[in-house]
């Protein structure tokens, strides 16, 4: 089955294997050193309550059938050290049938973990990272040739991902075809990176080409994917830049390297290669030929719904149109923010909380906290409650579920809570009261930087969380 195999790949798909086992070591270490106090059984929001209130067919997970934080513990660093183990290569040392069970394990145990995540895990790159796990349980190991389907598979989830992209921006916001919003893009952005501060001074015109390079790089350089070697690797390539560029410019968790990994599954290594180990020439078992084949029209029959997403005029992204992630809507910025505010949590030990009192600020990892304060990078790490504080921040509806709850923790002294900051101003004993202003922050200028050592100007704009004593906090919400 000549037809089946594309042993010239075989320099790919390692690469491919080994950075998406990196990128799921990065997913399963962060769900396990984040989870207690997000959705642990004494968190923000239990996942025994959710299972509760949530069919099986909805949210499948093994968490559905039994929960406890020991549990999802033991869940998250097994996947953990099953994906080091995969990255290392342990996939191409054990038969395909093994190999295959390995990926899939991966899968399901990541797949359990976001069925249950709730908002914490409803960004676009877990299903992403969901779909793309899902297509290389059949990508075989060294023992076979890569599988001319799902090579394409692998290209078809880029396309929609970089094309997508392009479409929710083209016809959301206006500031993409006038090619203006890389003038707020760097400042307003959910998680600053510490290179941000310099993207947004770059001169103006140079954000315009930014923003015109975006166009060309997601509408058009996605369908140059299908077209035959050379180009497919070219326009692979071109994603790969363009995605570094990201890198550097912000915090995305693990999106850009997760797209990264997709683009060099379409890179043609055979110049690199040279001649293709002899187990990647054999034929491939009957067995592994009728499953893939089986994948295949099952992706194709799922992607329907995707693709009238996709060219619709009320295209949605980040979207999942089945319960277990396998085809999904991509897309990021389609509206693009003016202004930067911050939700600045604050606490005191005062009997009473006057609006003059000692209130010290709770420091957070990533988001932007004191001006002094340089952003860090932590992706592909990605800090959840970080990124939720910028939701919070767009609107109080975002926080509905989980702020009270949050500021409760803090009040209560909650140890899981206080881990997923950088700044505990209450080390001894826990405040009496807590409270949450929203400001409005803008980046200072060259001259207010060298003056002040200020990275950012913040203006306080008004009370988000009211001061708010512990027996008062779960039933707390912004204003």
């Amino acid at each position: 089955m000549d037809w089946f195999t594309a042993p010239g790949y075989w320099l790919g798909r390692l690469v491919f294997q080994r950075a998406l086992a990196g990128v799921y070591v990065f997913a399963f270490v962060g769900a396990a050193l984040q989870f207690r106090a997000l959705i642990g059984a004494h968190g923000m929001l239990p996942v025994p309550r959710y299972v509760r209130h949530v069919p099986f067919r909805r949210a499948p997970s093994l968490f559905q059938l039994r929960y406890s934080d020991r549990l999802f513990a033991g869940c998250a660093w097994l996947g953990a050290a099953l994906a080091a183990a995969l990255a290392a290569g342990a996939g191409d040392a054990v038969p395909l049938g093994a190999a295959m069970g390995m990926w899939a394990l991966l899968w399901l145990l990541y797949l359990s973990i976001v069925n249950v995540g709730q908002t914490w895990y409803s960004f676009g790159w877990e299903s992403l990272l969901l779909e793309v796990g899902f297509l290389a349980v059949f990508l075989g190991n060294a023992r076979v040739g890569p599988p001319v389907l799902v090579l394409w598979l692998l290209r078809w989830v880029l396309f929609r991902v970089e094309f997508g992209a392009g479409l929710i921006k083209l016809r959301g916001d206006p500031c993409w075809r006038t090619l203006t919003c890389l003038y707020f893009h760097h400042e307003t952005q959910p998680m600053p990176g510490p290179l941000s501060w310099f993207f947004h001074h770059l001169p103006r015109p140079l954000h315009r080409v930014e923003c015109a390079a975006n166009h060309v790089t997601q509408l058009l350089v996605p369908v140059l994917l299908f077209t035959p070697q050379p180009v497919a690797s070219y326009a692979a390539a071109t994603v790969v830049v363009t995605q570094l560029w990201l890198v550097l410019s912000g915090n995305f968790a693990w999106l850009n390297w997760l797209t990264i990994t997709l683009a060099l599954s379409a890179v043609d290594f055979t110049g690199l290669a040279g001649a293709p180990p002899a187990a990647a020439s054999r034929p491939a078992p009957l067995w592994y030929v009728v499953v893939v084949c089986a994948v295949t029209a099952l992706v194709l029959v799922l992607s329907r719904r995707p693709v009238l997403n996709m060219v619709s005029r009320r295209q949605v992204m980040n979207r999942s149109f089945d319960a277990l992630h396998l085809v999904n809507s991509y897309g990021a910025f389609g509206s693009v923010g003016r202004v930067r505010r911050e939700v600045v949590v604050e606490g005191t030990s005062d009997p009473v909380p006057r609006e003059d009192g000692a209130w010290r600020e709770y420091g957070f990892k990533g988001k932007p906290g004191g001006p002094h304060a340089l952003p860090r990078q932590f992706a592909p790490y990605h800090l959840r409650l970080d990124w939720l504080m910028w939701f919070a921040a767009l609107s109080p509806g975002y926080a509905r579920d989980w702020f009270g709850p949050f500021a409760e923790r803090l009040l209560a002294g909650d140890r899981d809570t206080l881990r997923l900051l950088r700044d505990n101003p209450f080390p001894d004993t826990p405040p009496r009261f807590v409270r949450a202003r929203l400001f409005r922050y803008r980046y200072t200028t060259w001259r207010e930087l060298r003056e002040t050592g200020d990275w950012w100007h913040r203006t306080p704009e008004r009370v988000y969380l009211p001061p708010t004593r512990l027996a008062d906090a779960p039933r707390s919400e912004p204003e």
